[in-house]
């Protein structure tokens, strides 16, 4: 058995594949709504069937998901804060928010530190007073130039960083009286 022609199917073999393979590099990466030739009335995307109905979506306008109600910001978060909630902030914030923010949430994180413009402070007094509902939709939908994260952060993980925020804005300026009685009196001790 001569090896020759073996090798020979072989390598034409993979000369043939690899030069298939070269024609999806070059393949069209259509966008929804954006114009194509693709089909005859010139759309990248198909519409939706008739009746078509989502399956496990929230409603459009569900608070959870939009942090409105009727129109109106949300003044408080319609996920309890748990201890539990506010470490998956934490994660999250310093994960997303951190690199512009700074994990302390003064508007120094590592970008702003190498030229990026810098985000307000989270401790600024206008920010402390907002409306939860507020900073649930500046991470949805950004703000100036920060962009949205709406595709990246969960609705339950953006109001779990609306609950780490709220802490770390309480962080900053609580006051004594913020303190529980029981630890209050180890503070006070001389």
């Amino acid at each position: 058995m001569n090896a020759f022609p073996f090798r020979t199917a072989v390598a034409l073999a993979i000369g043939f594949g690899v030069a298939a393979c070269d024609n999806m590099k070059d393949q069209a990466n259509l966008r929804p709504m954006v114009a194509s030739r693709q089909f005859p009335d010139g759309a990248s995307s198909r519409p939706l069937p008739a009746h078509t109905v989502a399956r496990g979506q929230p409603a459009v306008n569900d608070p959870l998901i939009t942090g409105f109600r009727d129109g109106v910001e949300l003044a408080h978060s319609p996920v309890a804060f748990t201890p539990e909630l506010l470490a998956r902030g934490r994660e999250r914030f310093n994960i997303y928010c951190a690199v512009c923010h700074g994990e302390d949430g003064y508007g120094t994180g590592i970008v702003v530190r190498r030229g990026f413009p810098a985000p307000p402070s989270l401790h600024d007094e206008r920010l402390r007073q907002t409306p939860d509902g507020h900073v649930f939709d500046v991470m949805t939908r950004g703000f100036g130039v920060m962009l949205p994260y709406v595709d990246r952060i969960e609705p339950r993980d953006r109001w779990a960083i609306v609950g780490y925020v709220r802490a770390l804005q309480r962080s900053q300026h609580a006051t004594l009286v913020d303190v529980p009685e029981s630890q209050r009196r180890q503070l006070t001790a001389p």
